[in-house]
């Protein structure tokens, strides 16, 4: 399974009473209007790649999980969207967090729309910033924007294309913010990230678009953990910072789940009380998490990936 959930308290490491108590402006009336428009019910709806689902998270009051092709994809809380059930969005969340000011207009560039639950976040959090997601399948990115009350046009744009493809297009120093969150599968055993958005090429162009921004990366995938370290050395044959954010349990190849990779060429988080901000902000994570930064341990031995970037 490509994504995992660590914790099932459903309660966000990036939504501390403090937090909420300074996005409560932010959210307002455009949380509660995005509660009343919501339509979600239960279901099994065709998209291009199979079906999607949406069904009652049996683990948190008030969410719904969305499932694609059997494999649980994202969780949609719609009266709380800055709640993130999913550790690794938790953990995205908070490296953006505590490298921007909640008033800064960032342009947030997704590559795998699914739910959209991060866009969402980001519109409360972040009600300047300016988002695109880019979604292959075409039926999936209409059953978000039917049922998933979801920002409308410019805080968040969907556009249904390859994400290789517009991320090999995009303009120089473009965005602020680029997250990787792209899996594929026909069941929950093979969903992973297509390759060529794992080359190397596919690490340049992403440094080339996000400037001195970050580029977070969501890696799947089980105890092996070659693949990961591969991964980091191929995001630092192109960024001068990347850092990893996981469980210990995760580092030590002890499970299935998910890292996090952040990598930027500017700073990571502004340094010294912003760095100290996040570890603290992580180990208080339901699934207490580590910033390990930097990976010459990580990645001693592992080659970076050659794969060609799609439309490059």
């Amino acid at each position: 399974m490509a994504r995992d959930r660590g914790s099932k308290s459903g309660k966000s490491g990036a939504t501390t009473a403090k937090a909420k108590a300074g996005a409560k402006s932010a959210q307002g009336e455009r949380g509660r209007r995005g509660a009343a428009e919501a339509a979600l019910e239960p279901g099994v709806f065709p998209i291009d790649a199979g079906t999607a689902e949406i069904l009652r998270d049996p683990f948190t009051d008030g969410a719904w999980l969305l499932k694609l092709n059997g494999a649980e994809s994202s969780q949609i809380n719609p009266e709380t969207p800055l709640d993130l059930g999913f550790e690794y969005m938790r953990w995205m969340a908070a490296v953006v967090m505590h490298r921007w000011e909640p008033d800064a207009g960032l342009r947030i560039l997704h590559l795998g729309g699914a739910g959209c639950t991060l866009a969402r976040w980001a519109a409360v959090w972040f009600p300047n910033a300016r988002q695109t997601a880019v979604e292959l399948d075409a039926g999936l990115a209409a059953l978000a924007r039917e049922r998933f009350a979801l920002p409308r046009a410019p805080q968040l744009r969907i556009r249904v294309a390859e994400a290789g493809k517009v991320l090999a297009g995009a303009h120089e120093g473009s965005r602020d913010v680029i997250i990787r969150d792209v899996f594929a599968g026909a069941t929950p055993k093979d969903q992973s990230t297509p390759g060529h958005l794992l080359g190397v090429e596919a690490a340049r162009a992403a440094a080339r678009v996000v400037g001195d921004g970050i580029y977070l990366v969501n890696h799947g995938g089980g105890p092996d953990l070659t693949a990961a370290r591969q991964e980091a050395a191929t995001l630092r044959e192109a960024f001068s910072t990347v850092a990893a954010l996981a469980d210990p349990q995760m580092l030590k190849g002890r499970r299935r789940g998910n890292i996090v990779f952040a990598a930027s060429n500017g700073p990571l988080t502004g340094g010294g009380a912003r760095r100290d901000a996040l570890v603290r902000h992580l180990l208080s994570d339901p699934l207490p998490t580590r910033l390990v930064e930097p990976l010459d341990d990580f990645t001693a031995g592992a080659r970076y990936c050659e794969e060609p970037l799609q439309g490059s």
